[in-house]
């Protein structure tokens, strides 16, 4: 009899919207297998990995720190304002980061696992058992990127600019998770959508 695969969920949300409190909540109380998309693609950077030959082309040795890794600082600097050399960049990481993403859930076969990413699309969606969008003012997420982060509020605004608008989020996901309140009503309505599935407790 083959085996059934583990219940896969995606978590899609903007920079600052606190999708790492309902990762933590879910590995620690429904031990689901977390995978961020965002250090995947940090390691595939890491000299030796997949990504890292082909960006250093691509960038020119100024990409590089002291110790020949690669200067995520430096590179952000290169492609922010750079339009050209960030869709470059993005057409070398992303599709060798969903790889190893994909590759990772898979391999998990005995908890369910959620894929959290600021990057939605269809592809990946159709991916999932099931998609959350977990939404946040603007308002909010500037001020715990400022907070947090130590980002200015300059700096907060241009990369939720770069990101996908919140009407792209909702068009893919099948519930959203208002966080705009306190941690415990976050954590309320994820108690309400896992509720009675099937291999899924809380503990």
């Amino acid at each position: 009899m083959e085996h059934k695969r583990p219940f896969l969920l995606g978590l899609i949300g903007g920079v600052g919207a606190g999708k790492s409190t309902v990762l933590s909540f879910l590995e620690k109380h429904y031990h689901f297998h977390v995978i961020q998309t965002d250090l995947t693609a940090r390691r595939l950077l890491e000299p030796g990995e997949a990504a890292y030959e082909k960006v250093v082309s691509l960038l020119g040795p100024g990409v590089l720190g002291p110790d020949g890794s690669i200067d995520r600082t430096a590179m952000a600097g290169m492609i922010f304002k750079d339009p050209t050399k960030r869709q470059a960049v993005n057409a070398i990481t992303h599709p060798l980061t969903w790889k190893a993403v994909m590759e990772e859930a898979y391999a998990c076969k005995k908890c369910p696992v959620v894929i959290e990413t600021a990057l939605p699309s269809k592809e990946f969606r159709d991916k999932c058992d099931e998609m959350w969008y977990l939404y946040t003012s603007e308002e909010n997420r500037t001020d715990r990127l400022m907070e947090s982060r130590g980002y200015s509020e300059e700096k907060s605004r241009a990369i939720m600019e770069s990101q996908a608008a919140d009407q792209e989020f909702r068009d893919l996901a099948d519930a959203v998770i208002d966080n705009n309140g306190s941690p415990e009503h976050t954590k309320y309505q994820v108690k309400a959508l896992l509720k009675g599935r099937e291999g899924i407790r809380y503990t």
